[in-house]
């Protein structure tokens, strides 16, 4: 069993995002997978550029982008794998761009032109999303962001067969709050992440191990 992860936030250390995703994998750890992490800030490679190569009818392989660039290796990873992980803050109520870029590049070529129910992917393969914030939930739900959210998770639902999503609110965006403008003040933060982080990580670890197991949530 391999279990791939990819942190498309551009914090590679000590962050939130990319910590709950090493706790999804050490939950996938204990479960028995193999496990790796991938930053995807650290990779040259850009979004869908439309050729349609993928698309054509005297393709030599199915689910396949044309596009040669740090990327490429890594989708054939994607085609081996048994389940994967994407984790990626928010911004402007949305994945980073970067996160989006490689959502293009992962589905658009498993997507079936001709019957959009069935993917062009060879099997079914568990996925997780997860997404940190600094919004509330309460602010979560007036800004629509589930909306967003579950436009994603049932992208990859609908691509690979299945996917879970674990969110985190709320979450610590500077290491000093004295120095950044701000609508919450440090120690208010800091209550909250005391609180609650924990148990974000505690999520992103039990989703990790349910992955591997075959279980949903």
């Amino acid at each position: 069993m391999n279990v791939l992860a990819f942190n498309g936030s551009a914090r590679r250390k000590n962050w939130n995002t990319v910590t709950m995703l090493e706790h999804a994998l050490e939950g996938a750890r204990e479960s028995g997978a193999e496990t790796e992490l991938i930053n995807l800030y650290q990779l040259d490679f850009k979004g869908c550029s439309s050729c349609f190569a993928c698309k054509r009818l005297d393709r030599k392989k199915t689910g396949v982008c044309a596009f040669k660039d740090d990327l490429q290796p890594i989708l054939e990873k994607v085609r081996e794998a048994h389940a994967i992980i994407l984790g990626t803050p928010v911004y402007f109520g949305s994945e980073t761009a970067t996160t989006r870029a490689f959502l293009e590049r992962l589905q658009f070529p498993y997507l079936n032109y001709k019957d959009y129910n069935n993917s062009h992917f060879p099997r079914h393969m568990p996925t997780g999303l997860m997404y940190t914030m600094n919004v509330t939930e309460e602010q979560q739900t007036v800004l629509g962001y589930e909306s967003v959210f579950e436009r994603t998770r049932n992208y990859l639902a609908r691509i690979f067969g299945s996917c879970e999503l674990v969110i985190a609110n709320n979450t610590t965006q500077y290491t000093d709050y004295d120095k950044f403008e701000a609508a919450y003040e440090k120690n208010e933060k800091a209550r909250y992440r005391e609180a609650f982080f924990a148990s974000d990580c505690q999520r992103a670890r039990e989703m990790g191990a349910r992955l591997v197991c075959g279980e949903s949530a």
